[in-house]
Formats: structure tokens, C-alpha cells, sequence
């Protein structure tokens, strides 16, 4: 029975979520701060943990920040607020998703869901070769990337855009391919999402951010520049 962290300072919106998740089948343990999340990753593994931006004391993305020096557990934020800075900032941070509120509760556990089954597929899927192009490695059993012998290190998200992208050379993936490939379900066609992390890659791999070409009005490639 996969175990969430449910992680918000409003006691109402806390019991709401468990009892949706409860239903879902999921068991449930509650954290009113930032805090007390550190504290309860600490003590006990957890599958997912479903975290508030805006609370007292450490907001959500000093939480995660504090959280990823030692946990890589799956993450979903909620969030009042619908900026990109916000969103760059989580994502850099390891953030698996994002829920604004207010939110349906039956959206949430299908984005719940999504995430755990990602998550339980990366950890089955069996180990495979590195994938090299010029001096960008990838290794998709260590879910590591190299850059000229140096570990680049991306978030979640990223690797698995990176990863999907570079497994498809020279085809063309809509937003909507990507979404369904790597957030797992529909994203209710909201490619901004798609094209938020695709803007925060190509900083992450630097000089070869070229190998990720833009198709207008599709999506996006991977395709090695022509060397003539």
C-alpha cells in the first residue's frame, strides 16, 4: 500500500485530501509544516509527499530544498500561485508535479496515481546502456547525465524528457506525446507545462542544448546538428 505525506498547514484541506486518498486506497500520515515533514521523512520512507507552497515558517520550496540533501522521494506541490518563476524553481528543485488550488480532489489522485506508477515503473524497468551523443552521456539505469566526464545534476522530470526524447532521435513529439509519455496521464493540454521544462533542460545541458529542437506548432525533437 503505497504511503503519502500529506503536507499543508490547513487542517481542513488535510483531512479532505486523506479521505480522498484513504478511498484510493492509499495509507496516509499528515504534516501541519515544513518542519515536520523533514522530520517525518526522516524517520519513515515514503512512496509520495504531497507538499504546500505557501505555509508559516519554511515555505514549500525550503522544505524541498531541505528535503532533497537526503530523500528523492516523489513530490507534488500545491500551490496558490500560477508563476513561472515558481514553477522554474520547483522543477530545478525536483518537483514531480504541480496542483493549483482550488483543485478538484479526483484530479489530485489521478495525479497521484500518475506519479506512483512512474515512479514504481522507473524502479522495474530494467538496467540500460548508456546513450552518448558528443559529450552529452546518459544512463538511463543510474537516471545520470554526464557533460564532458562531469555529472549534470537534472531534475526528475527533465532526465525523463531528456531520456524520452533522446530514446525518439530525429521524430517529432508533440506536447501532448511528451505529456502522456512522461507526466503519465493527460495534463489536461496545458503544454506550457511541456514547454516550462524543455526551457529549464537546455539551460541545464548548456552548450548542447541544440540537440533539442523546436518544431513550431508540434513540439520538439532531439536531432544532432548537421556537422557540414
Amino acid at each position: 500500500m503505497p504511503h503519502i505525506l500529506i503536507t499543508d498547514d490547513d487542517p481542513h484541506l488535510r483531512r479532505l485530501v486523506r479521505t480522498y486518498a484513504e478511498l484510493e486506497g492509499y495509507d496516509c500520515t499528515e504534516a501541519s509544516d515544513g518542519a515536520a515533514a523533514v522530520t517525518a521523512l526522516k524517520q519513515n520512507p515514503y512512496d509520495l509527499m504531497l507538499l504546500d507552497v505557501m505555509m508559516p515558517g519554511p515555505d514549500g520550496f525550503e522544505t524541498l530544498e531541505a528535503i532533497r540533501r537526503f530523500s528523492q522521494v516523489p513530490v507534488i506541490m500545491l500551490t496558490a500561485r500560477d508563476e513561472e518563476y515558481d514553477k522554474l524553481n520547483g522543477f530545478q528543485l525536483g518537483v514531480d508535479d504541480y496542483v493549483a488550488k482550488p483543485f478538484s480532489p479526483k484530479e489530485l489522485m489521478a495525479r497521484i496515481g500518475a506519479v506512483l506508477r512512474r515512479t514504481q515503473t522507473r524502479t522495474e524497468t530494467p538496467a540500460l546502456q548508456e546513450i552518448s551523443f558528443g559529450g552529452l552521456s546518459i544512463f538511463p539505469d543510474s537516471h545520470m547525465v554526464t557533460i564532458d566526464g562531469q555529472r549534470v545534476s537534472l531534475p526528475p522530470k527533465e532526465f525523463d524528457l531528456l531520456l524520452k526524447l533522446a530514446q525518439n532521435k530525429h521524430i517529432v513529439l508533440s506536447r501532448d506525446q511528451l505529456l502522456e509519455s512522461v507526466w503519465g496521464y493527460q495534463y489536461c493540454g496545458d503544454g506550457r507545462t511541456v514547454d516550462t521544462h524543455i526551457k529549464s533542460l537546455r539551460e541545464h545541458i548548456g552548450a548542447y542544448r541544440k540537440l533539442i529542437q523546436t518544431v513550431w506548432g508540434v513540439g520538439y525533437k532531439f536531432e544532432e546538428p548537421d556537422k557540414n
